[in-house]
């Protein structure tokens, strides 16, 4: 929410009992007397809805803090025990489901393969055994999950949590998948999987205003960071540039999933990279092979992966003209390939984009692409869970 200047020109911020806890929570304040400082609110105001929030088990008093005059202060800390959040990372061929705190430490996880293609019943049932099985080893209880995040490997209605002809997941089409987690009796948050690992890249490496976590895997996604939020557009689309339009050299037509013909993720995804491989007479098996020969330094398979990088590379230029973000971080399956790929994504990024909107940009692969899914999920529920609307209706109870 946006601030309001007053008089004295300082920019004070929503007083709520939701903003109040925002501000403790990522340590734009330790006390009330901060709290009054940041909102411009009555010290009368900010101690009842603190006492409001302690009441509520979401805020704890500590200890006194530094004094510049007078009685100190006694500091705030978020309570991130409160409660637990349930994340579940969804791929075409794993499943991945943590539960943390509301601090996104995780407490108990697990996962292993599956197949997205099986359908909705099955995969989501498997995903409640797995549910049922880390709340059980952390010594937690279904009534102590206070909200759900998942993320799919497809489109998704975020207003809803339902699945859009998503192309790599037969049968989930307008699947409530909210609906398999009623037993929790809490807000459930379904988002497309790659705008989850934005969110968690955003947790591991450090909060940035601007910037794209595109994956590379089975599909290519993009994950669309603006001001330090993830940006879904008017139906949660945004980010979409698996299925951009990618002219051949060659003149070759390729058919992708979707129907369309010579959809990035057709020419340079992992399924694309695995076929023009054994094209090329790689004795590979897997897309994970071909990744493995590449960084293990195989002439021909470092070639596919390096050109594989200057398609998506392309791409990603027009995007940087476009939106000028500050950081481009890689991940998926493909994007262990590691320098490689990178070589040529940068090659055509830097030598297609306009120099001012590439001069500060960094390129770089995650630095945790297996936990990223896990945590952005586990950031997505909390965010919901704490959202100031979410925080008001906890405090009427």
């Amino acid at each position: 929410m946006a601030g309001t200047c007053h008089d004295d020109g300082v920019a004070h911020t929503s007083a709520s009992a939701g903003a109040l806890l925002r501000h403790v929570r990522t340590g734009r304040a330790r006390s009330r007397a901060d709290l009054v400082a940041l909102t411009g609110a009555s010290r009368n105001t900010v101690s009842a809805r603190v006492d409001q929030l302690i009441a509520a088990n979401l805020l704890e008093e500590g200890g006194p803090g530094w004094s510049t005059g007078g009685r100190p202060p006694t500091l705030l800390h978020f309570n991130s025990r409160a409660g637990c959040v349930l994340a579940v990372d969804l791929g075409v061929t794993s499943v991945d489901v943590a539960v943390t705190d509301l601090s996104a430490q995780v407490l108990a996880t697990a996962g292993h393969p599956i197949d997205i293609a099986e359908g909705p019943v099955p995969v989501l049932a498997e995903v409640d055994r797995l549910s049922q099985k880390v709340l059980a080893e952390a010594g937690l209880t279904p009534a102590d999950v206070c909200a759900v995040g998942v993320g799919v490997p497809g489109p998704v209605e975020f207003s809803s949590g339902r699945p859009f002809h998503p192309p790599i997941m037969p049968g989930w089409h307008d699947h409530p998948i909210p609906d398999s987690f009623r037993r929790y009796e809490c807000p459930v948050f379904v988002d497309n999987d790659v705008n989850v690992m934005a969110l968690g890249e955003m947790g591991i490496g450090g909060p940035v205003q601007d910037a794209l976590v595109v994956k590379v895997g089975t599909g290519i996604g993009c994950g669309v960071i603006v001001d330090g939020r993830v940006y879904r557009g008017a139906q949660g689309s945004a980010g979409d540039i698996g299925h951009i339009y990618v002219a051949q050299p060659d003149g070759r037509t390729v058919v992708c999933r979707c129907g369309n013909e010579n959809c990035l993720e057709a020419i340079a995804g992992g399924g694309a990279l695995l076929r023009d491989a054994v094209a090329a007479g790689l004795p590979v098996r897997t897309t994970r092979e071909v990744v493995e020969r590449a960084a293990q330094g195989d002439g021909p398979a470092l070639e596919l992966v390096r050109d594989a990088g200057r398609t998506i590379g392309t791409v990603l230029a027009a995007l940087v003209n476009f939106f000028n973000p500050h950081r481009i971080v890689m991940t998926g399956g493909v994007a262990q390939a590691g320098a490689p790929l990178l070589a040529g994504i940068r090659e055509a990024v830097y030598r297609r984009s306009m120099p001012l909107a590439a001069r500060n940009l960094e390129i770089t692969v995650s630095d945790a692409p297996d936990l990223s899914g896990r945590l952005g999920a586990a950031l997505m529920a909390i965010e919901g869970f704490l959202d100031e609307d979410a925080v008001h209706q906890v405090l009427a109870q």
